[in-house]
């Protein structure tokens, strides 16, 4: 077998409505749109991609809601926190929780119904907040 190496993983998720989809990803988590049409669009940040594309039905989007999951690890979640929790008026939000598998986490629900879980390792979150960085 030839050696290989993944160099990334990327989602692409089929989304209802994608000037929604892509303020969302933008003004909630920074992503940047760098490919963008009705039907399809890519958004990044820091070296990560999602896709989007355009459902074809909304028989479609019914069966995805609420099963669609993605998980985004990040350094610095407490400043990323501060600025979520500003969205909870908008947005179903989960505030920042530590889980007993060693992650200090938030959870976000897309506008597509779609569940973000955003997290960093406890370890780190609290050495952030120690040192005062955040």
């Amino acid at each position: 077998m030839t050696l290989s190496e993944i160099k990334r993983i990327s989602p692409m998720l089929a989304v209802a409505d994608m000037e929604k989809t892509l303020a969302f990803y933008q003004d909630m988590l920074g992503f940047v749109p760098t490919m963008k049409s009705a039907e399809y669009a890519i958004v990044a940040r820091d070296g990560q991609i999602i896709h989007f594309m355009k459902a074809a039905s909304e028989e479609i989007m019914k069966r995805l809601r609420g099963h669609v999951e993605i998980y985004i690890e990040v350094r610095g979640i407490r400043g990323m926190w501060d600025h979520v929790k500003s969205f909870k008026i908008r947005y179903r939000i989960r505030d920042l929780f530590e889980r007993d598998y060693g992650m200090t986490e938030f959870h976000i629900e897309d506008p597509n119904g779609y569940l973000i879980f955003v997290g960093e390792p406890t370890a780190e979150a609290s050495k952030a907040e120690g040192a005062g960085a955040i």
